[in-house]
């Protein structure tokens, strides 16, 4: 049973000897995609680099715990390739988050993904600067969570591999995962007031940040949703022949 089987990728001693070549390879991909500068946008934007490309597929192909370590390798030694500010590690650790979510949902496991939304959009809402800001600047994430919403009353089970829409399966898990992985980061810049800490940002300044990446966040994520759609089912079919999964 290999790490597209089971939800952690890691059951036993020959998963483990499975999928450890997956793990470095993702590694190294992740390491690549992290050290290429990103769309232009601002100093304090959700993604500096391509890492939200290789995010969800890292994810879903390893399983929920090495998709985890995968993406955190990566992401650690790519922002030490192409350094951002200290405060960005603590941020990005969003990305290993977003791999996991993804394999979660691409495994039918949506009740932890739905509590971790639940809380996070809670504490978010919760934190008084939060009401100052444009509600619809995290309208993409909102979508998200209302699929989660809609998936979860009527009683659906995600739709896996072996089922007739893997493509739909594949959009799906890259989006929730991708939005989980900017809902972390905005934990962190919100509730945790980093915002103030790390940046000493106004609320006008915040205001616009919010604004602004209402466009850019949900371009990247959509970018990123069409090519794990499209590289998705070639590269499981592949790891498949290849007996890795």
């Amino acid at each position: 049973m290999g790490p597209l089987s089971e939800a952690n990728g890691l059951s036993d001693l020959a998963d483990r000897k499975r999928v450890l070549p997956l793990i470095i390879i993702f590694a190294s991909l992740n390491v690549v995609c992290d050290s290429l500068m990103g769309l232009p946008q601002l100093s304090s934007g959700v993604w500096y680099s391509w890492i939200f490309m290789i995010e969800p597929i890292t994810g879903i192909i390893l399983g929920t715990y090495a998709g985890f370590l995968s993406t955190l390798i990566g992401v650690m030694v790519g922002h030490f390739i192409y350094f951002r500010g200290v405060h960005e590690f603590l941020f990005t650790i969003g990305a290993p988050v977003g791999a996991m979510v993804s394999s979660l949902m691409f495994r039918g496991k949506w009740k932890p993904v739905f509590a971790y939304y639940t809380v996070f959009l809670i504490t978010y809402f919760i934190t008084p600067i939060a009401w100052q800001l444009p509600i619809w600047g995290m309208w993409n994430t909102y979508l998200a969570y209302l699929c989660l919403v809609v998936f979860t009353t009527l009683g659906r089970d995600v739709l896996k591999l072996e089922s007739n829409k893997p493509s739909y399966a594949l959009a799906l898990s890259a989006f929730i995962g991708l939005e989980a992985d900017i809902l972390f980061r905005i934990f962190i810049f919100i509730p945790c007031q980093t915002y103030q800490l790390f940046y000493g940002f106004t609320v006008e300044t915040l205001q616009y940040i919010w604004s602004t990446a209402a466009i850019i966040t949900p371009i990247q994520v959509a970018m990123s949703v069409l090519m794990t759609t499209i590289i998705g089912p070639p590269v499981i079919k592949v790891l498949k022949d290849a007996a890795f999964v």
